[in-house]
């Protein structure tokens, strides 16, 4: 496992997985084109970016470099980090035929080739031997304890859990626990609802 601080930009769901099994870090995928109309997904890679650095790793074709250069207009140059897969032509398992241009994208690409691509970026990065999840996450019952869901007011308290963090007052509740939990540890977001909330619940 490389073990990155960075948030790792990846294009898809099928990249994530692949390289869950290689990476030790936070994987956030900009579905595709999807991310040039998502803006609470680039309020989260801009939040990303500011809190620990975001290292763009899409495919060598068109299209992964047309969502590169949209990331590189919505981030500072200097919170980017870049990696490059080289252009290799084949097909990955998964597909009955090449994509458009017949290049591998990274959900094809072999740990090793990975690796130097990740190396070559700038990145401190750290080998370890094996993976052990020890963070947290917060939780949709968590979000009720704290009174952000089922309650008269819970309206009212995620507003104020969004203003207070600068996050857009139309996110539901799914995309506010997803930013959540990109952005703070189960610890932070508990001391932060004590904070807020503690004449509406017990804690």
């Amino acid at each position: 496992m490389i073990k990155i601080r960075e948030a790792v930009i990846v294009e898809g769901k099928y990249d994530k997985i692949r390289l869950s099994n290689f990476i030790d870090g936070l994987i956030v995928t900009t579905d595709g084109f999807g991310v040039f109309k998502n803006k609470e997904k680039q309020l989260l890679i801009r939040r990303l970016a500011d809190t620990r650095g975001i290292l763009i790793l899409t495919d060598s074709d068109g299209a992964g470099f047309v969502i590169r250069n949209f990331l590189k207009g919505i981030v500072p140059a200097s919170k980017i980090h870049h990696a490059y897969i080289p252009d290799i032509i084949g097909k990955e398992k998964r597909k009955d035929k090449p994509s458009k241009e017949g290049k591998l994208g990274v959900e094809g690409i072999s740990d090793d080739i990975l690796g130097k691509a990740i190396s070559a970026s700038g990145i401190e990065c750290e080998i370890t031997e094996g993976f052990v999840r020890e963070k947290r996450d917060i939780t949709k019952v968590d979000f009720f304890e704290y009174g952000l869901t089922g309650t008269f007011n819970s309206n009212e308290n995620r507003q104020r859990l969004k203003k207070y963090l600068s996050l857009p007052e139309n996110m539901t509740v799914n995309s506010l626990l997803d930013v959540l939990n990109c952005i703070m540890t189960y610890e932070e977001f508990r001391k932060l609802c004590d904070k807020l909330f503690s004449d509406n619940n017990g804690g």
